[in-house]
Parts: structure tokens; sequence; C-alpha cells
């Protein structure tokens, strides 16, 4: 019986990588596929790759993404670190509730009902101060951090939680301050965690379509609208080769985490 539940659970196992993974693999091989039909298979070719560095489209909106990615993953970690921390050290105190609401609130709210209100209140804010002038870099930037922040501070409040308190307690009878004793101790003890939420940050800003659509302004085109104004009217295998390009520089981000995961854990 417990042959059977291990070959079973095997199965599953194998069955939900196969989902999740046949279709990446599949872009990469047509990536650098010599035919344009990704039904047809006519060798192997680097052409996709050539004709990508000479997209100028494409890849300036692949590097405006990658900049905006960068800085909200960023922010969002400063921002939700503090965040998470207050949550599971400072609390409750008076409008504790209200605190929590209003933090949560983006994991909830659906993108388009953010993207809006995002949206009006920035025009609000242009009317009365004349700032920012434009939609651009920095109002999509703004928009992420806000749905980022929530992600964050979830991430860096379970880990605090776990954490034992009686460190962080020892360091304050001997008279360091609390300012001190965070970044001596609870940091460093929740860098792991840091490194999650910066990653998750950077994912969902450079995956985000919905809010970016709203705040983005002429000539600031994220990578995510532009492939989907392309696919629209076809795959282009250019679009095949860039995203092989960034599951590339993702995943090198990942091993590059977990690798410093686990020297932390040693």
């Amino acid at each position: 019986m417990k042959q059977e539940n291990t070959w079973l659970k095997w199965l599953f196992l194998g069955a939900g990588l196969l989902f999740l993974y046949i279709p990446i693999l599949s872009l990469i091989v047509f990536s650098f596929n010599g035919s344009a039909l990704a039904s047809s298979w006519s060798g192997f070719s680097l052409r996709w790759y050539q004709s990508l560095a000479q997209d100028r489209a494409l890849l300036n909106a692949a590097w405006l993404s990658l900049r905006i990615a960068f800085l909200t993953a960023t922010a969002a970690v400063v921002i939700g670190t503090w965040a998470g921390y207050v949550l599971a050290r400072k609390g409750p105190f008076k409008g504790f509730g209200l605190y929590i609401g209003m933090l949560n609130a983006p994991l909830v709210i659906p993108d388009v009902i953010l993207g809006i209100s995002l949206l009006l209140m920035i025009i609000e804010i242009r009317n009365m101060t004349g700032f920012p002038e434009s939609n651009d870099i920095f109002t999509i930037w703004l928009g992420h951090v806000t749905l980022c922040v929530a992600y964050v501070s979830v991430v860096i409040q379970s880990r605090v939680r776990e954490l034992d308190r009686s460190l962080e307690e020892a360091a304050l009878d001997l008279g360091a301050p609390p300012l001190r004793v965070f970044f001596t101790i609870t940091l460093p003890l929740i860098a792991p965690a840091l490194v999650a939420a910066w990653l998750l940050s950077f994912t969902l800003s450079l995956d985000d379509v919905v809010i970016a659509s709203f705040l983005n302004g002429p000539g600031y085109t994220t990578l995510p609208i532009e492939v989907f104004s392309r696919v629209r009217l076809g795959i282009k295998p250019e679009v095949n080769a860039l995203a092989t390009l960034m599951i590339l520089l993702v995943g090198t981000f990942v091993i590059i985490a977990n690798y410093f995961q686990g020297r932390t854990k040693q």
C-alpha cells in the first residue's frame, strides 16, 4: 500500500511539473526555430535573436520594464519590511484594524479598480500641484509599489513572527536602542525573506499589464503591454526569443538567491 502511494505521489508530481514546464520549454525550443510558423520546425537557427537585436521597440519596452521592476522591488522591500515588522511586533494599537485593512487592500482589490483609482489620484494631484506633468515611468512605478508593498508585508510579517523574540529582548536589555536591534539582529535574520520578497515584487512588476496600461504615457510602453499588443495580431518569433532571454535572467536571479539563502541557513 505504501509503495502504491509513493508511485501515486510521483505520478501527480510529474504531471504537475509537465503541465507547468512544457509550455516554457516549447517557447524556448521554438525561439531557435528557423521558420516563422510555430506549427513547423525547419531547423536550428539564431535568426530571431538577430531580428530581436534590431527591434528597438521591443528592446526599449524590455529595458523600461526591467528598470521599473528593479526600482519597484527595491522600494517595496524597504516600505514593506517596515510595514510587516509593525504588523508582527508593534500591534495591536489604536487603528490597528484600519492599518491592516489599508495595507492588505491591494491584495483583494481587482487590478482594474486599483489602476483606475491610482489614475484618478494622479490626475487630482497633477491638477493641484502640476506634478507629475504626464504619465511616465514615475506613475507606473508608483502603481507597482502600491501593489507590491502588500505582498512584501505579508512575507516579512510571517518571517518576523517566526523569530525568537528573546534575541531582540536580550539586546534591548543590554542597552541597545530599538533601531540598532532591528538593523543588527532582526534584519540579518530575515535576510532570506527579504530576498524572496524582492524577487516576488520584481516578478509582479515585470508581469503587470493592467495597472501599467492605466498609468503609462506616450513613449512609456512596458514589455507586457508591447507583447500583448503584438500577440493579438499573431505570435511573432522575436517574442519567443525575448521571452527566452527573460527566463534566463530570472532563472539566474533565482539560482543566486537560493545559493545565498542556503549559505545563510548553514
